[in-house]
């Protein structure tokens, strides 16, 4: 096979059609996909170079394939990163990142605001293996230094937060968590690998749900988590091949393929979502709206020093608390309900009743998650089409 090099000036949305790009003796145009299960040798004295590391080959697709291999290159390439290792879901990744770092005895802290399955590995999973968590507020420095003031093995943060939008300060908490001894895992789903880079501002690891932009088409799972290749080789990825937490080629091969309209994609909802996010802040049926984007946002002027868009999602709070977000969001025809994200389908859901519902009203509260809160995932239909249909949604909150 043939490695084609990758332009150091490429900018993005040519790196996502050619960086890292690897072509068999066929030459073909698209990636090839090796839908295979294992690979063979060409001696016993092969096999047995290769267990022990001494040749590269391919064994098994649970520890690497070829169109895994191409899809982990190419994300790495488009985050800055120096290596990347694929999982069979965005949890997985978040889940793999954590649980390969930690021991029994040390201390993960994380922001508050996190997605929920992220929200239960903090607060329930990782004190059953004995390890102790804290949570800060996310927006609070001062929290951050205290919760640091102790040595800790791994801070959890995202920003834009799930499902409020809430930005945080990802240089500042690096360097407090780094005193702490901590390596920084950021979620970087909301922002994308096109507006935000989290290892430009610090951070250690960055990981995605790849279901998400990255397939962005409702078709696959998948994650990723990007950082130091020493990390990776060293502590990640002995975990992910011994547990099994193992990107399908298919799924792979679908999201290099993905990874060609990302930055089209990306763009055209992001211009979507700043004009549903200023219509939406004009109709009195709408309590709050937040959009990174938008300079009444409470971090506006942080998240664009971070960020170079608003990005793709918004987030709003409508009169009438769940009865008139339900009314809100069954009187919408184009709009789908729908707990996925980074579509190119708008989906609107609703956090209280679903993403967030099992970490309880209490801690919601705490979040600004109101049961009047929607989340809009902004798709890449007309404007105007969206906006009509928020129309009708608006109506139906009216009328009650």
């Amino acid at each position: 096979m043939t490695e084609n090099s990758t332009p150091s000036e490429w900018r993005a949305a040519t790196r996502l059609l050619h960086a890292g790009e690897e072509r068999t003796p066929y030459g073909e145009t698209s990636e090839a996909l090796f839908l295979t299960s294992g690979f063979v040798y060409d001696s016993a004295e092969q096999a047995e170079a290769t267990f022990l590391g001494d040749v590269q080959h391919y064994q098994y697709s649970r520890i690497s394939n070829p169109t895994v291999t191409a899809l982990e290159r190419r994300l790495a390439n488009l985050e800055g990163a120096e290596d990347c290792v694929t999982t069979s879901t965005g949890m997985g990744a978040v889940s793999s990142a954590l649980l390969a770092q930690v021991r029994a005895g040390e201390r993960v802290v994380a922001s508050r605001a996190l997605f929920g399955s992220c929200h239960w590995i903090v607060a329930e999973l990782l004190p059953r293996y004995g390890v102790e968590t804290v949570f800060v507020d996310g927006a609070d420095l001062s929290a951050w230094a205290e919760a640091l003031s102790k040595p800790t093995s791994a801070v959890l943060l995202e920003s834009p937060s799930n499902p409020m939008l809430d930005i945080l300060d990802i240089r500042a908490v690096c360097d407090l968590a780094h005193r702490a001894g901590a390596i920084v895992v950021v979620d970087n789903v909301f922002a994308t690998p096109l507006y935000q880079k989290p290892l430009e501002l610090g951070a250690d690891v960055v990981v995605y749900s790849c279901t998400k932009h990255i397939d962005g088409q409702g078709r696959t799972l998948g994650g990723a988590v990007l950082g130091r290749k020493e990390w990776l080789d060293d502590v990640l990825r002995p975990f992910v091949r011994n547990t099994g937490n193992t990107l399908s080629p298919f799924n792979a091969w679908v999201m290099l393929k993905s990874l060609e309209t990302l930055s089209l994609r990306v763009n055209a909802m992001t211009a979507n979502a700043g004009k549903v996010a200023d219509f939406l802040a004009s109709a009195p049926q709408i309590l709050r709206v937040f959009y990174p984007g938008r300079a009444d946002h409470p971090q506006h002027e942080l998240a664009m020093k971070q960020m170079s868009a608003g990005s793709t999602l918004v987030a709003f709070e409508v009169a009438g608390g769940k009865e008139g977000a339900f009314a809100f969001m069954d009187a919408l025809k184009l709009i789908s309900i729908s707990n996925n994200l980074g579509d190119a389908r708008s989906l609107v859901t609703h956090p209280a009743t679903t993403t967030h519902h099992k970490i309880g009203p209490e801690e919601r509260a705490r979040l600004g998650i109101t049961d009047g809160v929607i989340r809009f995932s902004v798709g890449l239909e007309d404007a105007e089409d969206l906006i009509d249909d928020l129309r009708r949604g608006l109506s139906a909150v009216a009328a009650r």
